[in-house]
């Protein structure tokens, strides 16, 4: 676990856990939302993992962040805490309701499945079919990869 997420647990209050209950405060686009733990504590910021979602300033970036927001906003999730990125994110998958969340925003075709070397992601089986029945960002021909996009034209964030 990276120094920083575990020093952040701690003064949390879940320094042995490795999932933590909370409501979802604000969703920031389609792969990043934060969370405050039931038992208070600092508000977390969560980016699923498994998964990449279009930049919000992206085709379909919005309506990513739209469809996740409608089914998280201001409601109890469970995260399960894997690491921290390189932007200070808690990178977690997610569940609402007992289901993955990852595998709800694939299935809707409002993400990709992450890959890693060339091998298929958790979710490739939604992602498959989420293309073959041209839901969500595949209803539209050939979109782009938020990393290929990202590559072109860098973040669609102003410099903090």
């Amino acid at each position: 676990m990276a120094p920083v997420l575990a020093l952040l647990l701690a003064f949390s209050g879940y320094a042995d856990a490795r999932t933590v209950e909370g409501r979802v405060t604000h969703v920031t686009d389609g792969d990043t939302i934060w969370v405050r733990p039931v038992d208070a504590g600092t508000a977390l910021h969560v980016r699923l993992q498994g998964l990449d979602a279009p930049e919000i300033c992206q085709a379909a970036g919005r309506q990513a962040r739209d469809a996740l927001a409608a089914r998280l906003l201001h409601q109890n999730v469970m995260i399960d805490v894997h690491a921290q990125d390189s932007y200070a994110r808690t990178l977690a998958r997610v569940s609402f309701e007992g289901r993955d969340v990852g595998a709800w925003l694939v299935a809707q075709g409002w993400a990709w499945s992450s890959t890693f070397r060339r091998r298929a992601g958790p979710y490739a089986q939604e992602e498959r079919a989420a293309r073959a029945e041209r839901r969500g960002l595949w209803a539209h021909a050939g979109p782009e990869e938020p990393r290929d996009f990202r590559k072109r034209n860098g973040s669609c964030y102003p410099a903090r």
